[in-house]
């Protein structure tokens, strides 16, 4: 089985513990966050709606996961996620995206062979510093001494957070809920089963 096919009936699914409920409406930081793209990104400054997705880490082919990973409700499937971010790109860019980046806290070499391996056409950003989820309290978990962001993803207009998706599970399916709300959005669509209106 490859990183992106995941057996999700055998891993543990995220529960709604609250800990996103305040996201909404909030500004984004103004942080500048490096990006593997080159130079920093403050998705604070931008123009348009910024689609952001926030995962734990990526994993490499051939190196072990974390003792316990797949146990860990909603820890397992970023590569997944990203994957289904990339194979939906041109879609969410039709549907009203005008940027989108995933963000961990891994710094920007080890995302840079993930972007690389995984043919993003979109940044990465590293929050390594943990300075962009501090500011707006993203939920988290420790693994081996590491604090990561919970996975997540939020659309912002004019720098202010409009919609978040929390919690997440599969992880493959989140590109195409964040896809459905943009084109909920945009008034083209029909009644979509699951979708939160705006």
């Amino acid at each position: 089985m490859s990183l992106t096919e995941v057996d999700w009936s055998a891993i543990p699914a995220p529960e709604d513990d609250g800990a996103a409920a305040h996201l909404e409406g909030m500004a984004l930081p103004a942080v500048a966050l490096p990006a593997t793209s080159g130079g920093t990104v403050d998705a604070s400054r931008l123009e348009g709606r910024v689609v952001l997705y926030v995962y734990p880490r990526t994993g490499r082919p051939g190196r072990a996961l974390p003792e316990g990973w797949n146990e860990i409700p909603g820890a397992r499937g970023c590569t997944p996620q990203t994957c289904a971010f990339r194979d939906h790109f041109r879609e969410l860019r039709a549907a009203g995206a005008d940027h989108v980046f995933g963000l961990s806290t891994q710094d920007t070499e080890y995302q840079r062979e993930a972007a690389a391996r995984l043919d993003l056409p979109f940044p990465l950003l590293s929050d390594v510093d943990h300075l962009f989820g501090a500011a707006l309290r993203l939920p988290s978990f420790e693994v081996e001494g590491a604090l990561l962001w919970k996975r997540l993803a939020l659309i912002a207009e004019a720098g202010r957070i409009v919609k978040v998706f929390y919690p997440v599970f599969p992880p493959d399916r989140n590109a195409r809920d964040v896809l459905d709300w943009l084109t909920y959005r945009q008034g083209g669509g029909l009644a979509l089963e699951g979708i939160s209106r705006p």
